[in-house]
């Protein structure tokens, strides 16, 4: 399995009032309001965020259930944790967004050519 990195905004500030716990709800839910942790975004897994950040990993864990609960992340088996779409209209784009991400894997294109391809695309469709 791939290596997720931290996302920059997942940091704990030492003067904020709240437990680690509800700090890291807060972070995640604010990424996804102002676009820093984007729908399908990988979440660190527990163990790893929990250790970067000086926590148990009972308290991310924590963290994580509460916003799979809300509806804010969700759980796909062994490929982890992914912040979800605020709307249905998002989770459709994402859902179509890995899509193509696959085929243009499986083209041998880079992540340039296939960005070019949709932007010209979407300069046609307006």
């Amino acid at each position: 399995m791939a290596e997720t990195s931290i996302p920059p905004g997942l940091v704990l500030d030492a003067d904020d009032a709240r437990p680690p716990s509800e700090q890291l709800k807060h972070r995640v839910q604010q990424g996804r309001t102002d676009g820093t942790l984007p729908a399908g975004t990988r979440l660190p897994p527990v163990r790893r965020l929990a250790e970067a950040l000086g926590l148990a990993a009972g308290t991310v864990a924590k963290a994580y259930r509460e916003l799979e609960a809300a509806g804010v992340i969700e759980t796909r088996g062994r490929q982890g944790s992914f912040v979800r779409a605020a709307d249905r209209t998002e989770d459709l784009a994402v859902r179509a967004a890995r899509r193509y991400a696959a085929e243009i894997a499986d083209l041998g294109l880079s992540a340039e050519q296939a960005l070019e391809l949709v932007a010209a695309q979407l300069g046609r469709s307006r």
